[in-house]
């Protein structure tokens, strides 16, 4: 087992990562305020995980409320946090009732939201069962909700107690699932950690193969980028905003796909390479620079060609994005690869370009 810290003072927690650490009662009950827990899951990984959790928390005297939720980016809505809420008041859960998150980035903000709203605010633990969520969504303290006009519009931040991530369940991950994963391991490369990039670069069959060493390898640097990165910005007014990289146009794709029809980590893929045709038009980077990030990606089995909704659908569903700033769009743009800034003077005939000839035809 490996172990970060994510540092925010007093409300500091650890991350850790490594195999069969669902069985460990030991790393999760220092963190409860009490000897009682609801595990928020869903449908599909429920089945996979919810009995083995509960009866490590049991066995060390935890009373479980078991909360199971549909499974699917089209169930991020009210309806279904009311479900949560409807299971904590109907087992008269207390303000010192735990939240545990078991499952991937939606059953994360879902549980996070649900933590932050209820009776005003419940400690709640990630329990990450993909590597999107084991790699990004996990840490850091994102929560929330889509709109139909916006994903992730609706929310808070609020920190987990811990972060607990278990590389045995990605075995039982579909390949598209992890391949959304690398997504966000990639961004890291791309926007701060060059010599990552190039170990990416040099290791992607491998992790495509599921290498359980070189997986664990990446999964820990990707949670010491974000780490670094929340500490020193934990509510997105500087630097965390390079952590978007690829999502101004990922969460457009989303919205105008339909939540759920495009995973998260294939619109940022895909988003990504919109942002590097973007900056190759501004003179910022070179045509063999958006070559070597597409091949990457494609490497990782996923998309990089982003879907043709029009450049005035693009424009609309970006301009509701939590990133617009004085009616400004912003976006991470490439200084280099390996180097990003974020920026909200994109030249609108430059973007408008991009919109309509890197997209599929």
């Amino acid at each position: 087992m490996q172990t970060l810290t994510v540092d925010l003072g007093e409300r500091s927690y650890p991350i850790h990562i490594g195999g069969g650490l669902l069985d460990h009662a030991d790393l999760i009950v220092p963190h409860l305020a009490q000897p009682r827990a609801a595990i928020v899951t869903n449908t599909t990984v429920g089945p996979l995980y919810l009995d083995r959790l509960k009866k490590t928390l049991e066995g060390a005297g935890v009373q479980v409320i078991p909360i199971v939720l549909p499974d699917g980016e089209v169930y991020k809505t009210w309806e279904t946090l009311n479900l949560i809420f409807d299971a904590l008041l109907s087992n008269r859960a207390e303000r010192k009732t735990t939240l545990i998150a078991l499952g991937g980035g939606v059953i994360g903000d879902l549980t996070g939201f649900a933590a932050a709203s209820y009776q005003r605010g419940v400690p709640f633990i990630q329990v990450p069962t993909t590597l999107l969520a084991q790699v990004d969504s996990s840490v850091g303290g994102k929560t929330g909700i889509n709109h139909p006009l916006g994903k992730n519009m609706i929310g808070a931040f609020y920190q987990p107690q811990l972060v607990l991530a278990d590389t045995d369940t990605l075995n039982t991950l579909p390949e598209r699932e992890l391949s959304a994963g690398l997504a966000e391991v990639i961004k890291y490369g791309l926007i701060r950690d060059l010599p990552f990039l190039d170990w990416l670069e040099a290791n992607m069959d491998r992790l495509v193969a599921r290498d359980a060493e070189t997986l664990s390898y990446a999964i820990y640097h990707s949670c010491r980028n974000k780490a670094e990165v929340v500490a020193a910005d934990e509510r997105e007014s500087g630097v965390r905003a390079l952590l978007n990289l690829g999502h101004t146009f990922g969460h457009a794709i989303e919205a105008g796909m339909g939540y759920g029809n495009w995973l998260h980590g294939e619109a940022v893929a895909a988003g990504t390479l919109l942002a590097a045709d973007l900056s190759r038009r501004m003179g910022l980077i070179a045509a063999a620079d958006v070559a070597r990030i597409e091949t990457l990606f494609q490497r990782a089995k996923l998309p990089t060609v982003a879907p043709k909704l029009g450049a005035e659908a693009y424009l609309n569903y970006m301009g509701v994005d939590k990133k617009v700033e004085a009616g400004k769009m912003r976006f991470v743009l490439f200084k280099r690869v390996g180097e990003a800034f974020v920026t909200g003077d994109a030249p609108p005939d430059l973007l408008r370009q991009t919109l309509t000839e890197a997209v599929a035809k």
